[in-house]
């Protein structure tokens, strides 16, 4: 109704046409119409809106609120991290991502602007006669960051015994009250992802404490 085509061509002729019609029907019926679509009881006059005036988005980013939402933004854009990276311009040398070590650095990288004291493989108690490395301490926040690699199908039938193991060796750890375990599965082997997450998330309670679980399959 508000937009006609090009002046003396058909297409025109044919929209005036229609919107005579349109006009003429809707005064018959004690209606006039107005601009934008707005159709009003004649003698009615439509209010006056106030223009709309566009929020300019800040350009600064959004600070996460918590080292739990800083976690999952830089854990969930790991693989979109990588895409730089190892898809470099002609000449430099790409980096590629092929094994657990390879992933830890590069969250490790991640990290260090965010948090000042972050502590890889330190060791945990024993448990069962041995003790293991975690891979990410963060003490200023009692939580472990513990990061697994799908190397392949029959690894991911190992990853929740693994699991299993790491976090009966982390809830001994006094420094650990958070546990996130981050399964890295870039050619989706794991045939129970839900699963997974399902029989290891939770709290586990302790003499000394709780600890909190929390399993993210990538």
């Amino acid at each position: 109704m508000d937009l006609p085509p090009a002046l003396n061509t058909t297409e025109f002729k044919q929209w005036k046409e229609k919107r005579t019609r349109i006009e003429a029907a809707l005064e018959e019926n004690g209606f006039r119409y107005f601009r934008f679509g707005r159709v009003l009881p004649q003698g009615h006059q439509p209010e006056q809106s106030e223009p709309y005036t566009f929020q300019q988005e800040s350009a600064q980013p959004v600070k996460p609120s918590s080292v739990e939402e800083l976690l999952t933004i830089i854990l969930r854009g790991l693989r979109r991290t990588m895409h730089p990276l190892s898809h470099r311009r002609k000449g430099a040398q790409t980096l590629i991502f092929s094994n657990e070590y390879d992933v830890q650095d590069l969250l490790h990288a991640m990290l260090r602007p965010w948090i000042s004291d972050i502590r890889p493989e330190e060791f945990t108690p024993s448990y069962a006669g041995s003790s293991t490395r975690m891979d990410f301490l963060l003490p200023a926040h009692s939580l472990v960051i513990e990061l697994k690699f799908v190397r392949d199908r029959a690894h991911a039938k190992r990853i929740g015994d693994e699991l299993i193991i790491d976090i009966e060796h982390y809830r001994k750890h006094p420094q650990c009250k958070d546990l996130w375990c981050v399964v890295y599965d870039s050619e989706h082997l794991l045939t129970n992802a839900d699963g997974l997450r399902t029989d290891l998330e939770g709290k586990r309670k302790m003499k000394h404490g709780d600890l909190s679980v929390k399993v993210l399959v990538l």
